[in-house]
């Protein structure tokens, strides 16, 4: 509860990309234009099936974008990246994030 804190007033009209760690220990990647009470929504299990079933533990990271647009597509990427990758950014690991971003694979 002490990490959402950090992020009251974060103006509702910004556009934000937002990390949480689940309690399975799943990282969860959403975006909003009201950080404050999306993350409300997902504490109280109230913000999607997701959350309400591995409900969030903390907030990891936050990226405030241009547009809601553009929120959306980083989010669409970030999904689709390797958790070990995700946690490579997670920990600002660039040397391993670029290995893993070089090694990717295309999917079939």
């Amino acid at each position: 509860m002490e990490a959402r804190r950090q992020f009251q007033g974060l103006a509702k009209s910004k556009a934000v990309v937002y990390f949480l760690r689940l309690k399975s220990g799943v990282i969860y990647i959403g975006s909003s234009t009201d950080l404050e009470q999306r993350l409300d929504d997902h504490f109280a299990g109230q913000a999607c099936r997701t959350t309400r079933l591995d409900p969030p533990l903390s907030v990891l990271r936050i990226e405030i974008c241009q547009s809601f647009p553009e929120a959306r597509q980083r989010e669409a990427q970030l999904k689709g990246w390797s958790r070990a990758k995700k946690e490579a950014l997670l920990r600002g690991d660039l040397q391993t994030l670029s290995a893993l971003s070089e090694s990717h694979e295309p999917r079939l």
